[in-house]
């Protein structure tokens, strides 16, 4: 093994910053293998399983094996869904040993000209800052309803556009116009009894483009007798940098957030996409080298909660819907990291008038894991067309799940099956919402 002066850094910085211990950690027994999606949809390519990248981690470790493009591009391969946690017997945070490896690796990359710029975008000028987010979110609004949409539409400059792109397009959800952004609730009392005090974690995606799944979080938090404060200075969660290669960044997110929220007198801290809960979960781990935040990250993290949670403890009014077969879609990070699978599928059968299929392998991820979609579209696209398959078995009218990324990716397998007049895929939270008012309408008839 030959390695240049930019790999050698590279082993060094591996040895010094990942966790041995958890890389020995594994037993190789194979237990991750039938739960990953990249080892089934390579014809079970070792390599492309948990085990085979940890075994790659520990070869650049022991120096064994140069850092090289296949090592970055099975590193890159995986979609971090995190699956194999729960299917491992000795425990193995394969989720943290990714995370390092990538960012040791972003960190020693040099990476182009174009990626740099659009990195930097992205990573540093737009996700952190949320008035840049609602500027981008008024330009799609714009381009909805000037007309623009349609015009697009009508030509075929979609078709060019790479993967996925053109149908995610066309399933974008209705964006919020910049006076309903403007004015956003930051307390919300119930009427009546108190029964818990939660602080809402609006995120950055989900209060701009995703505007109405949170008014209908707050809409039911209030309903179930949540008093909820909305920090003012919160802000993007960094789930997006922490999965990049961008850890320095996500920790500084981490500590504003850890600031705007234990300012706040809450019980929980409510989040309602899986992918955002799952970091702030974790937000001890990701600063557990300092000492002066590491307490109060614990703190925070052990707050917080996803809606469904909070929802099934506090409880709801009764709910109704038309009758109709629902199925659900796991968000891989709320089952396998903030281990609330059930919680959603327990509050869909409560809804009156749904008839709740459980979809085969509705555990294994989508094929949207944040930005995958778009850096692997082809991996992607083959998960996704697995997963439709799946789908359409259960007979369902109505696909819910509860991660925004999700949600879209689910959008787009049903466009791509030409199901959009029969099948709707919903956020959770939207479909509950809906169910309670429908209640409500309900028992007034009958009163």
């Amino acid at each position: 093994m030959t390695a240049t002066k930019q790999q050698e850094k590279t082993i060094q910085d591996f040895k010094d910053r990942m966790d041995y211990d958890e890389l020995m950690n594994c037993m190789r027994c194979g237990f991750c293998l039938p739960s990953c999606p990249t080892y089934g949809e390579t014809d079970q390519n070792e390599a492309a399983s948990p085990r085979g990248r940890i075994a790659l981690m520990k070869a650049v470790v022991d120096g064994k094996k140069t850092p090289d493009e296949d090592f970055e591009r099975q590193l890159n391969l995986c979609l971090g869904c995190r699956a194999c946690e729960p299917a491992c017997p000795s425990g193995v945070k394969y989720g943290h040993l990714l995370e390092e490896a990538r960012d040791i690796l972003n960190e020693h990359k040099k990476h182009s000209l174009p990626v740099k710029v659009i990195r930097r975008a992205v990573f540093d000028g737009l996700f952190p800052h949320q008035k840049r987010m609602r500027s981008l979110n008024q330009m799609l609004w714009l381009y909805q309803k000037s007309g623009l949409q349609k015009i697009v539409r009508g030509t075929n400059i979609l078709k060019v556009m790479p993967g996925q792109m053109a149908t995610m397009e066309k399933v974008l959800p209705e964006i919020s116009s910049p006076k309903e952004l403007k004015n956003r609730p930051h307390h919300i009392k119930p009427k009546g009894e108190v029964k818990a005090r939660v602080a809402f974690f609006s995120g950055c995606l989900m209060d701009t483009m995703f505007m109405k799944t949170n008014d209908s979080t707050l809409f039911l938090l209030e309903k179930a007798g949540c008093e909820i404060v909305i920090p003012q200075t919160q802000n993007c969660c960094g789930a997006l940098h922490a999965h990049s290669g961008e850890k320095n960044k996500a920790r500084e997110l981490a500590k504003k957030n850890i600031v705007a929220f234990e300012e706040e007198n809450v019980d929980y801290i409510i989040s309602n996409a899986g992918g955002c809960g799952a970091l702030l979960v974790e937000y001890d781990h990701l600063l557990k080298d300092e000492p002066e935040w590491h307490e109060r990250a614990k703190n925070f993290a052990r707050k917080v909660k996803d809606i469904s949670e909070i929802l099934l403890e506090v409880g709801l009014p009764a709910m109704k819907l038309p009758e109709q077969i629902v199925t659900y879609q796991d968000s891989c990070h709320l089952r396998n990291v903030m281990n609330a699978g059930m919680p959603p599928r327990v509050l869909l059968q409560m809804i009156e008038g749904v008839t709740y299929v459980e979809m085969k392998e509705s555990d294994r991820c989508c094929g949207s894991a944040g930005i995958y979609n778009i850096l692997q579209p082809e991996m992607s696209t083959q998960i996704l067309d697995h997963k439709m398959v799946h789908a359409q078995a259960t007979k369902a009218t109505t696909i819910v799940t509860a991660n925004p990324g999700c949600l879209l990716q689910m959008k787009v397998g049903v466009e791509r099956e030409g199901l959009s007049d029969t099948v709707q895929a919903v956020h959770i939270v939207d479909l509950l919402a809906e169910a309670v008012r429908e209640g409500e309408k309900d028992v007034a008839v009958n009163n």
